[in-house]
């Protein structure tokens, strides 16, 4: 469903290699954006995109009616929404806060609640598309919360992603997205093994996966990690650091409740040397590192 809305005041925290094509985003659609930035080398930045800078998240929450945030982790989140300079402390009743971050699901509802009880609304956003999709508007958003919040900022989405779907009540959003990653890099796991399977027998990966890829093994992630894997080329596109970080979060949520994923757990262990190898703002096809000792 396509609506349309004026164009308002919005607040916009984590500039980084998402964020920042997100606000370009939300600037050409006619939006004004107050920007929270931590230095003043980033102010700067943030006024070359168009957007107004201030140094604390509560001065960017004021005279906002949606507040965006995407930064890395769950006490981030609950550091620039709830801490002691934290949007809570400037937002209006009414305001709803987007989180576009991946963090926990449990941390999100514990979130959620407390904005609530000042009367802000709250819906966590997560994505997937990495920065292509941010450059491109084209991310897909998984949303937790209530429907009517959702419709009130979908506008606002339609500017950053092409498919929105609302998932269930607060922390489903970031549920979604859990799946979504342990689907995703459990698969980039068993492109590298295959890669290394090939390459043990001293048969060109090349070919290999030029077969697999038109095969039932083909997959977006065989599309773009394959090419990767084959050229040995392990510039970051997707930091392997953000893909543990989420791992971390499935794995102590699938423990808390007692439940056996055994693929998630081989690959998490993967993750975790990989990361104990320096790899870390390496792209998470240097699983095939791993593996190869």
């Amino acid at each position: 469903m396509s609506t349309t809305l004026t164009p308002t005041t919005v607040a916009f925290i984590g500039l980084g290699a998402m964020g920042s094509h997100m606000v370009r985003h939300l600037l050409a659609a006619g939006h004004t954006v107050r920007a929270f930035v931590r230095r003043p080398e980033a102010a700067e930045a943030a006024r070359a995109l168009g957007a107004e800078p201030f140094f604390t998240p509560a001065e960017a929450a004021r005279g906002a009616s949606v507040v965006f945030t995407n930064v890395t982790s769950s006490e981030d989140v609950r550091e620039v929404l709830l801490g002691e300079q934290g949007v809570i402390h400037g937002a209006a009743p009414g305001t709803i806060c987007v989180d576009h971050s991946t963090i926990s699901p449990i941390v999100t509802r514990e979130i959620a609640a407390a904005l609530a009880a000042r009367g802000i609304e709250a819906l966590d956003c997560p994505v997937s598309g990495g920065t292509m999709g941010a450059e491109a508007g084209t991310l897909t958003i998984m949303v937790g919360g209530k429907p009517e919040m959702l419709e009130r900022v979908r506008p606002l989405l339609q500017q950053l992603g092409k498919t929105i779907t609302h998932i269930g009540d607060h922390g489903a959003g970031q549920v979604a997205k859990l799946c979504n990653q342990i689907a995703q890099v459990v698969n980039i796991e068993g492109i590298a093994e295959a890669m290394r399977f090939a390459a043990a027998q001293n048969v060109d990966t090349g070919r290999v996966f030029e077969a697999m890829a038109t095969g039932m093994a083909g997959s977006r992630m065989l599309d773009l990690m394959g090419p990767k894997m084959v050229a040995r080329n392990f510039a970051a596109g997707i930091e392997a650091r953000l893909h543990d970080k989420d791992f971390g979060l499935a794995r102590d949520i699938a423990e808390e409740i007692g439940l056996d994923l055994p693929a998630m757990q081989a690959t998490s262990a993967q993750l975790r040397t990989l990361m104990a190898n320096g790899w870390g703002k390496d792209d998470t096809s240097s699983l095939l590192r791993v593996l190869e000792g």
